[in-house]
């Protein structure tokens, strides 16, 4: 069945849906689905493995946003195991957002915090905005970055939404190829800049950690990103030279 969206949310879907595209789906907001499956659109997370059997005919249907059609105020699928969480997205979008009706008010100096997600502007009384990088293992910061007039710092991984079952971390992170929750890091984070970098510095992480270190810094290139920090699953850290 269609649905009738907004211009503001068809606006996100086909922003999404390009963002994916460029991600080559390791950042897929249809997976909804299998975000439930693992339990993670629950308040608290219990230790549950979900069906084998959900799992595989989840990943064989390979609902994507591409199974999107959009006809003037109506939105509708092609394929019946799209579901949409764009819980990867939304956060840095509306850091942009935000930033667009400050700037609109005369608000130059300003730092946005939702949920992580920091996008500077100006300046905090001609000094840069300084923030903090959670240690993903320790309750204490492993880092300070300092952030410039329209950066953005975004970070991925595996510390604030997960569940431990024998001995194993699951992570809310899911990886659309296997339907299992990545594992290869323990956090990405990066920084972008200009135009959406609030928006970029969210999404980008998500492909990043679930592709892992192999294919970071191809997909960092991708997204046009410089600033990277990977926290690798043994803790070893590594950054770009930039960073």
């Amino acid at each position: 069945e269609s649905a009738p969206v907004d211009a503001e949310l068809a606006g996100m879907l086909q922003q999404a849906a390009d963002f994916a595209r460029k991600s080559d789906q390791l950042f897929n907001p249809a997976v909804g689905n299998l975000v439930a499956l693992w339990g993670f659109h629950r308040d608290t997370y219990e230790p549950v493995v979900p069906d084998a059997a959900k799992l595989t005919a989840l990943l064989a249907a390979k609902p994507s946003l591409d199974d999107l059609s959009f006809d003037g105020d109506q939105v509708s699928s092609r394929n019946r195991s799209v579901a949409l969480d764009l819980g990867g997205f939304a956060k840095g979008w509306a850091l942009d957002r935000v930033a667009d009706m400050l700037h609109r008010r005369g608000i130059h100096d300003a730092l946005i915090n939702i949920g992580g997600n920091v996008l500077a502007l100006g300046s905090k009384s001609g000094v840069p905005w300084t923030v903090g990088l959670q240690h993903p293992r320790k309750p204490v910061p492993m880092a300070t970055i300092e952030l410039k007039d329209g950066e953005a710092i975004g970070t991925s991984g595996d510390y604030q939404r997960f569940f431990e079952k024998d001995g194993k971390r699951y992570s809310h992170l899911i990886d659309p190829r296997n339907g299992q929750p990545a594992s290869s890091v323990q956090a990405v984070t990066v920084i972008a800049v200009g135009s959406g970098a609030g928006t970029l510095s969210d999404v980008a992480t998500k492909s990043l950690f679930v592709g892992g270190s192999g294919t970071a810094l191809k997909y960092a290139q991708r997204f046009g990103l410089k600033d990277v920090l990977l926290v690798e699953a043994d803790g070893t850290v590594r950054a770009t030279r930039s960073l």
